[in-house]
């Protein structure tokens, strides 16, 4: 029992001087269940509009997605198909305005954070991913990369659902 206890304690002293957190279920900004605020996880085996997204950062300094504005019909789903074009690492969190700001703050205080959820992608350099999501709501929503000082550099856009 005692080897134990103290093995657990090396781990989490571990975790806590290596500034290595993971995003937990229901934090800020996070879709995880059936249903988020932006809709819900698309099933990859049906037909989604493919709608590409490119990640990069401008010569003036600029950090930007391409395009950043999207528009959709509730009830459709989407195959966003990410590259990362820039010349270091971009996430891509789809969630509401006011759910990106929350999870931004938490980025914030652990920029290493990892995520594991179905409405974000973090690529490194010349890396692509995806996401299929369901617009099941109507309204306005943001796609945002919450790594530190990128958000305030203008990485940010919006998908209008009708």
């Amino acid at each position: 029992m005692k080897r134990t206890s103290s093995l657990f304690g090396s781990l989490s002293v571990l975790l806590l001087t290596t500034g290595l957190a993971i995003a937990a279920p229901g934090m800020a900004g996070h879709g995880h269940g059936d249903e988020a605020p932006t809709g819900k996880p698309g099933d990859p085996k049906k037909t989604a509009r493919i709608v590409p997204i490119t990640m990069k950062e401008t010569e003036d300094g600029k950090m930007v997605y391409f395009p950043d504005k999207v528009e959709v019909r509730a009830g459709e789903q989407i195959k966003f198909v990410l590259k990362n074009a820039g010349k270091t690492d971009h996430e891509f969190v789809l969630d509401t305005v006011e759910n990106n700001a929350k999870h931004k703050i938490a980025m914030q205080k652990n920029p290493d954070m990892e995520h594991d959820d179905p409405n974000s992608r973090r690529l490194a350099v010349s890396k692509n991913g995806e996401i299929v999501w369901q617009f099941t709501k109507t309204g306005a929503f943001e796609y945002a990369c919450l790594i530190p000082g990128h958000y305030e550099a203008g990485m940010k856009g919006s998908v209008i659902v009708k």
